[in-house]
């Protein structure tokens, strides 16, 4: 399973871990994922999806249904 979030398609970023001596090393920059159920009362039914921790702000603020739609029209979930 790939670390992507399902509702915006954030991915993990690639970047240098700097050292005191300007030493550059690659590093990957995780995206904050969580497995998450949620219940859409509109379509009579529980979903699971893996959503980044930002993501969780927007379904509080917006709802779920919304976020849920609005993912669906820019193609992140097919379901």
């Amino acid at each position: 399973m790939s670390r992507v979030c399902e509702l915006t398609g954030k991915r993990a970023m690639v970047g240098n871990n700097v050292s005191h001596a300007m030493n550059k090393t690659k590093r990957k920059f995780n995206v904050n994922l969580v497995k998450k159920r949620f219940y859409i009362p509109e379509e009579d039914q529980w979903l699971t999806l893996k959503v980044c921790t930002s993501v969780l702000k927007d379904i509080n603020k917006k709802g779920i249904y919304a976020v849920v739609k609005e993912a669906r029209t820019k193609g992140f979930l097919n379901q």
